[in-house]
Protein backbone atom coordinates (compact mmCIF):
# COMPACT_ATOMS: atom_id res chain seq x y z
CA UNK A 1 0.00 0.00 0.00
CA UNK A 2 1.49 3.47 -1.26
CA UNK A 3 2.26 5.91 1.81
CA UNK A 4 -0.59 8.33 2.73
CA UNK A 5 0.14 12.12 1.23
CA UNK A 6 1.28 14.50 4.28
CA UNK A 7 0.14 18.01 3.44
CA UNK A 8 1.80 21.24 5.28
CA UNK A 9 3.14 24.49 4.88
CA UNK A 10 5.83 24.79 2.44
CA UNK A 11 9.02 26.36 3.77
CA UNK A 12 11.02 28.48 1.92
CA UNK A 13 13.71 26.47 1.24
CA UNK A 14 11.32 24.75 -0.48
CA UNK A 15 10.30 27.71 -2.82
CA UNK A 16 12.59 27.30 -5.75
CA UNK A 17 11.50 23.10 -5.76
CA UNK A 18 8.32 24.00 -5.72
CA UNK A 19 8.22 26.77 -8.14
CA UNK A 20 9.92 24.04 -10.68
CA UNK A 21 7.26 21.50 -9.99
CA UNK A 22 4.44 23.56 -10.86
CA UNK A 23 6.13 25.00 -13.96
CA UNK A 24 6.76 21.40 -14.86
CA UNK A 25 3.33 20.01 -14.22
CA UNK A 26 1.61 22.77 -16.18
CA UNK A 27 4.01 22.87 -19.01
CA UNK A 28 4.77 19.46 -19.20
CA UNK A 29 0.45 18.08 -19.38
CA UNK A 30 0.29 21.44 -22.29
CA UNK A 31 -1.66 24.34 -20.05
CA UNK A 32 0.82 27.09 -20.23
CA UNK A 33 3.40 27.54 -22.62
CA UNK A 34 7.01 27.51 -21.15
CA UNK A 35 7.83 30.81 -22.15
CA UNK A 36 4.35 32.42 -21.10
CA UNK A 37 4.43 35.11 -18.93
CA UNK A 38 2.22 32.34 -16.57
CA UNK A 39 5.09 30.10 -16.41
CA UNK A 40 7.28 32.73 -14.51
CA UNK A 41 4.42 33.21 -11.97
CA UNK A 42 3.84 29.33 -11.51
CA UNK A 43 7.40 29.52 -11.15
CA UNK A 44 7.36 32.63 -8.35
CA UNK A 45 6.81 30.06 -5.38
CA UNK A 46 8.27 32.88 -2.92
CA UNK A 47 5.73 35.53 -4.10
CA UNK A 48 2.82 32.66 -3.52
CA UNK A 49 3.72 32.33 -0.10
CA UNK A 50 3.92 35.49 0.87
CA UNK A 51 0.68 36.27 -0.67
CA UNK A 52 -1.45 32.93 0.32
CA UNK A 53 -1.22 29.89 2.18
CA UNK A 54 1.24 27.43 -0.01
CA UNK A 55 0.72 24.20 0.93
CA UNK A 56 2.95 20.92 -0.58
CA UNK A 57 2.21 16.90 -0.21
CA UNK A 58 4.83 15.45 0.48
CA UNK A 59 4.90 11.79 0.21
CA UNK A 60 7.72 9.12 1.54
CA UNK A 61 9.86 12.43 2.12
CA UNK A 62 9.38 13.78 -1.30
CA UNK A 63 7.46 16.80 -2.34
CA UNK A 64 5.18 15.20 -5.09
CA UNK A 65 2.78 18.41 -5.20
CA UNK A 66 2.00 22.01 -3.85
CA UNK A 67 -1.13 24.28 -4.31
CA UNK A 68 -2.07 28.11 -3.21
CA UNK A 69 -4.74 28.70 -0.32
CA UNK A 70 -6.12 32.31 -1.25
CA UNK A 71 -7.99 33.56 2.04
CA UNK A 72 -10.32 36.42 1.20
CA UNK A 73 -8.66 39.44 0.29
CA UNK A 74 -5.38 37.41 -0.72
CA UNK A 75 -4.33 39.08 -4.21
CA UNK A 76 -4.11 35.81 -5.40
CA UNK A 77 -7.73 34.95 -5.47
CA UNK A 78 -9.40 36.21 -8.70
CA UNK A 79 -13.00 34.77 -8.39
CA UNK A 80 -13.85 34.57 -4.74
CA UNK A 81 -16.51 36.52 -2.81
CA UNK A 82 -15.52 38.12 -0.08
CA UNK A 83 -17.11 35.07 2.71
CA UNK A 84 -15.00 32.69 0.02
CA UNK A 85 -11.89 31.09 -0.09
CA UNK A 86 -10.31 30.01 -3.74
CA UNK A 87 -7.43 27.58 -4.09
CA UNK A 88 -5.04 28.24 -6.92
CA UNK A 89 -2.52 26.23 -8.89
CA UNK A 90 -2.78 22.89 -7.91
CA UNK A 91 0.07 20.99 -8.97
CA UNK A 92 0.89 17.27 -8.47
CA UNK A 93 3.82 15.43 -10.07
CA UNK A 94 2.92 12.35 -13.25
CA UNK A 95 4.11 9.58 -10.48
CA UNK A 96 2.12 10.69 -7.68
CA UNK A 97 -0.94 11.12 -9.40
CA UNK A 98 -3.77 8.72 -8.27
CA UNK A 99 -2.04 8.17 -5.25
CA UNK A 100 -4.28 10.79 -3.18
CA UNK A 101 -1.75 13.89 -3.42
CA UNK A 102 -4.14 15.95 -5.38
CA UNK A 103 -7.23 14.90 -2.61
CA UNK A 104 -5.14 15.91 -0.05
CA UNK A 105 -4.31 18.92 -0.85
CA UNK A 106 -7.78 20.10 -2.04
CA UNK A 107 -8.94 18.50 1.41
CA UNK A 108 -6.42 20.70 3.44
CA UNK A 109 -8.05 23.82 1.34
CA UNK A 110 -11.65 22.85 2.19
CA UNK A 111 -10.80 22.23 5.79
CA UNK A 112 -8.93 25.94 6.00
CA UNK A 113 -11.85 27.49 4.84
CA UNK A 114 -14.51 25.69 7.14
CA UNK A 115 -11.83 26.24 10.07
CA UNK A 116 -12.11 29.95 8.76
CA UNK A 117 -15.53 30.37 8.70
CA UNK A 118 -16.13 30.74 5.24
CA UNK A 119 -19.12 30.14 3.01
CA UNK A 120 -17.20 27.74 0.38
CA UNK A 121 -14.29 27.15 -1.29
CA UNK A 122 -13.66 27.96 -5.38
CA UNK A 123 -11.28 27.35 -7.93
CA UNK A 124 -10.65 27.74 -11.84
CA UNK A 125 -9.51 25.11 -13.69
CA UNK A 126 -8.86 24.41 -18.03
CA UNK A 127 -11.77 22.82 -19.93
CA UNK A 128 -9.08 20.04 -20.61
CA UNK A 129 -8.24 18.75 -17.19
CA UNK A 130 -10.69 15.96 -16.85
CA UNK A 131 -8.52 14.26 -14.28
CA UNK A 132 -9.09 17.34 -12.16
CA UNK A 133 -12.60 17.69 -12.25
CA UNK A 134 -13.44 14.27 -11.87
CA UNK A 135 -11.77 14.67 -8.31
CA UNK A 136 -13.77 17.96 -8.10
CA UNK A 137 -16.59 16.16 -8.25
CA UNK A 138 -16.00 13.42 -6.56
CA UNK A 139 -15.25 15.73 -3.71
CA UNK A 140 -18.54 17.85 -3.60
CA UNK A 141 -17.30 20.56 -5.74
CA UNK A 142 -19.94 21.67 -8.53
CA UNK A 143 -19.61 23.44 -11.74
CA UNK A 144 -20.33 27.32 -11.66
CA UNK A 145 -20.82 28.16 -15.22
CA UNK A 146 -22.11 31.79 -14.41
CA UNK A 147 -18.70 31.95 -13.16
CA UNK A 148 -16.62 30.99 -15.83
CA UNK A 149 -13.88 33.82 -17.40
CA UNK A 150 -11.21 34.10 -19.07
CA UNK A 151 -8.31 35.51 -18.27
CA UNK A 152 -6.75 36.42 -21.83
CA UNK A 153 -7.97 36.47 -24.78
CA UNK A 154 -8.81 32.62 -26.02
CA UNK A 155 -8.91 31.00 -22.87
CA UNK A 156 -11.65 30.00 -21.06
CA UNK A 157 -11.41 28.74 -17.47
CA UNK A 158 -13.97 26.80 -16.08
CA UNK A 159 -15.43 27.49 -12.10
CA UNK A 160 -16.30 25.38 -9.48
CA UNK A 161 -17.15 25.77 -5.99
CA UNK A 162 -17.92 23.86 -2.76
CA UNK A 163 -20.54 25.46 -0.28
CA UNK A 164 -21.36 25.05 2.93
Amino acid sequence: MPEPAIVRTARPDEYELIGALTVEVYVGSGLVSPDSSYAATLADAADRAAKTELLVAEVGGEVVGAVAYCPPASPYAELAAPDEAEFRMLAVLAKARGAGAGRALVTACVDRARTAGLRGLRLSTQPNMADAHRLYDRMGFARTPDRDWSPVPGLRLLTYAMTW
